[in-house]
């Protein structure tokens, strides 16, 4: 334990004992000299203080301090009406400070006790209150701001924790401040009542024990009350305006006292016209002009330098300024951030501001948080934050996103209609402005807000713009995920892991996969819709399989295997059997045949007549298929599946091609087309 607690601990101590042990008075004048001096700190460190957080410890300094003085005020009535002395402070605030008149001294007194518990307490009780309320109504907006400025880019995640953090202590400090203010006014109530207990007690005391007469016991007794109520009055007097200053404080780049002179006197002509005023005063009225005058000249005199800028000053600063732009527009620095890429950026025209503009009820940034933590369940794979920007290059109802500097897709929204898809054939009754759906090509029509219900009746699927967007966002990102995964993104997922799995971890990487090895294993599973999540059974097939073969291809169709029952799960809806097509074993064979294998790898190489007569067969059978409203999915061989994958993947990147190996046992497989070449 350091010094510095050990001396908090031990002051909280004292207080305890001050409140039951009886203490010498040379002992008390110290203690009460250390109570006015804890108080002026603390209003001095509150004036230097640029936000409240900054003193976020002053709700229980206050308790303490409060607790502190009070203590000091049961010693010193101990004091005064066992012996008829408090030390030399009390005596010297009852005689010097009020000139040893007592009524001056209780009158004195009451004044101060009416400042603080009317005027300075009161008004800080209603600000913290205030300020307590309006910070914990503010709290969700100001996290939605935060994970809005994050979403856009705009902050990092540590940036975002740090804000967060901040908010959340934001309102713990004001709520305290709340509840720390009713300390202030309670010891003022206190500080009356003490007094009238040592009035009146005194008195009595020295008449009845002491055996004094009544107008000696009153004069002495009065004189220790008077100065023990202003030698406590006046910390408390600091600690009030200390209070003030903290719960009215706006956070700001300086202190109060550059503050108050920055802006008070940011307008010289000001002083002016309160000198002029000031010195019409005197002129005018009895008010001697030896007073008035000087005082105008003083505030005429600070206008006059507040507004005399020296000669050249302002061209210097511009020079300045103009050099220091020049000098960081060389800067290589400034040239290196320009090269920085955003991975994933949505660019908009200005006619769909609203969409992003929550002042104007867009909610698009909210959407791409659900998005990002959407896909995260989905994919297993933190997206990158997404760059929202406005391009005026772009048409008015235009946007765009781009994945690592290209663009991905592009579309075009009517803020003040509806897309509406038809289930079949359109229907002639709805009149729309004929368009084709972003996410997936669909035709469909964008209608107004008046034929929505009778679309819907119609059986056809509306949805509003800012579903449109986040919808096309949300499929283009899972379509190149794959290539948003990189060897950082894969080192931050085996980190994770390695905090739960971390023996598993050590068997695959460094040896014998490089974080290289295992991001490529991931992206070729992503790329092909599987998600990664299930990062343990990966690894673990890793570690099987990994000492066998280096050859990236041949451990995804492992892993693949291996993550049998999640891709079941995935293709089979509430146990239904599964429609494929199925690869005939004539063109397994061929296939088969056309595998080359190398010392890099292996590939397909058939002829290119009898792979496009099996192109124009997958096609036709998966045109035969979607007639029936199924997803379409080729089922082959383990041996050629991924050959097969690399054939038809330029054609038809999205159709699934499985082997027998992928699914459970227990899935019904309903074999609908066979894909053959004659």
């Amino acid at each position: 334990m350091s010094v510095k607690e050990l001396s908090v601990f031990l002051g909280v101590i004292m207080i305890v004992a001050m409140l039951i042990v009886p203490l010498p008075t040379w002992l008390l004048s110290i203690l009460l000299i250390i109570n006015i001096s804890l108080a002026l700190l603390v209003l001095l460190t509150t004036m230097n203080m640029t936000e409240p957080l900054q003193l976020s410890v002053f709700p229980s300094l206050l308790l303490l301090l409060t607790l502190f003085r009070l203590g000091l005020n049961v010693s010193t009535t101990r004091a005064i009406l066992t012996h008829g002395d408090a030390g030399g402070v009390v005596e010297t605030f009852g005689s010097f400070v009020v000139g040893g008149n007592i009524l001056v001294g209780l009158v004195v007194f009451l004044i101060l006790v009416v400042i603080n518990f009317i005027v300075i307490t009161k008004g800080s009780e209603r600000v913290s209150e205030v300020a307590a309320r309006f910070t914990l109504d503010a709290m969700p907006g100001k996290q939605m701001s935060i994970d809005a400025d994050l979403n856009a880019g705009m902050i990092s995640e540590q940036q975002a924790r740090e804000r967060r953090e901040k908010v959340s202590r934001e309102a713990d400090f004001y709520g305290s401040m709340d509840g720390a203010s009713k300390f202030v006014k309670g010891d003022a109530i206190a500080g009356i009542i003490i007094v009238l207990i040592n009035l009146i007690f005194g008195i009595v005391i020295g008449m009845l024990q002491q055996g004094m007469a009544f107008a000696d016991a009153a004069s002495h007794f009065s004189l220790l009350t008077v100065g023990d109520g202003l030698v406590s009055q006046v910390p408390a007097l600091l600690i009030s305006t200390a209070t003030g200053i903290v719960v009215t404080r706006a956070a700001s780049d300086g202190n109060l006292g550059q503050d108050i002179t920055s802006q008070l006197f940011s307008y010289p002509k000001m002083l002016y016209i309160t000198g002029g005023t000031i010195f019409a005063l005197g002129l005018f009225t009895p008010i001697s002009d030896v007073l008035t005058i000087p005082i105008a000249g003083l505030l005429v005199l600070g206008g006059y330098r507040f507004s005399k800028v020296p000669a050249g000053y302002k061209e210097q600063l511009d020079e300045i300024e103009e050099e220091q732009d020049t000098a960081e527009l060389k800067s290589p620095e400034n040239v290196v951030t320009l090269l920085n890429m955003d991975p994933i950026e949505f660019e908009f025209g200005y006619g769909l501001i609203p969409l992003v503009d929550t002042n104007q009820g867009g909610d698009l940034l909210d959407r791409i948080v659900m998005i990002r933590r959407q896909l995260a369940i989905e994919l297993g794979l933190v997206i990158p934050v997404v760059r929202i920007r406005d391009n005026i290059q772009l048409q008015p109802n235009e946007y765009r996103l781009k994945i690592k500097g290209t663009e991905m897709a592009r579309g075009e929204l009517l803020l003040d209609h509806y897309l509406a898809m038809s289930p079949g054939a359109d229907d002639d009754s709805i009149y729309g402005i004929d368009t084709i759906e972003p996410s997936f090509g669909l035709p469909a029509k964008w209608i107004t807000e008046d034929m929505k219900e009778d679309a819907e009746i119609l059986g056809y699927t509306v949805v509003d713009p800012p579903s449109v967007v986040s919808t096309h966002i949300t499929e283009m990102i899972k379509m190149n995920a794959h290539d948003l995964l990189g060897r950082q993104e894969t080192k931050q997922l085996i980190d994770h892991l390695q905090e739960s799995y971390p023996i598993l971890v050590e068997e695959v990487t460094p040896n014998p996969l490089s974080v290289g090895e295992i991001q490529k294993v991931l992206a070729k599973l992503l790329k092909e819709n599987v998600s990664v999540r299930n990062l343990p059974v990966i690894f673990e097939t890793l570690a099987d399989f990994a000492k066998i073969t280096s050859d990236t291809d041949v451990l995804t169709e492992y892993v693949r295997q291996a993550l049998a029952r999640q891709i079941t799960n995935q293709y089979s809806q509430q146990n239904e059997s599964i429609k494929v097509v199925t690869v005939s074993g004539k063109v397994e064979k061929v296939i088969a045949d056309g595998i080359q294998q190398t010392e890099h790898g292996s590939y397909l190489a058939i002829d290119p007549t009898i792979s496009q007569r099996i192109l124009e067969a997958i096609a036709a059978q998966v045109e035969q298929l979607s007639l029936m409203e199924s997803t379409p999915i080729v089922l082959c061989s383990p041996a050629v599946r991924m050959y097969i994958r690399q054939l038809t993947e330029r054609y038809f990147p999205q159709i699934p091609i499985l082997s027998y190996n992928e699914l459970e046992a227990n899935v019904e497989v309903q074999s609908v087309g066979v894909v053959s070449v004659e």
